[in-house]
């Protein structure tokens, strides 16, 4: 399996977020997000270096909007940390490389 961002959608979220064996960082975005597009690069560069550790998904606003609901996204970009099952952090707008890492490793510590 190669590194990277993977899509989830309204159908496949609870089998691919909610009972992942690892943790899961939900990239909640829309094709017509300046902000979204700018933080892209940066989650496919930290799907790379943590490979095997936590995965990074993507889940467009415009075409899953139970999930979108379900998680009260109300501004995107808006990344949703997910560990065994549970929201453990929810972190809004477009973040720097840097603020990221701390923000995720400080969630799953």
């Amino acid at each position: 399996m190669t590194a990277g961002t993977f899509e989830v959608f309204d159908d496949t979220f609870d089998e691919e977020v909610i009972d992942s064996e690892l943790p899961v960082v939900v990239d909640f975005w829309a094709e017509w997000c300046a902000p979204c597009r700018m933080v892209a690069p940066i989650l496919e560069e930290l799907a790379a270096e943590y490979e095997g550790r936590v995965r990074f998904a993507k889940l467009d606003v415009d075409a899953n909007p139970q999930t979108t609901a379900k998680y009260g996204i109300a501004s995107i970009p808006t990344l949703v940390v997910v560990a065994d099952g549970e929201t453990i952090r929810l972190i809004p707008g477009a973040r720097g490389k840097d603020e990221l890492i701390e923000i995720i490793d400080d969630s799953l510590a």
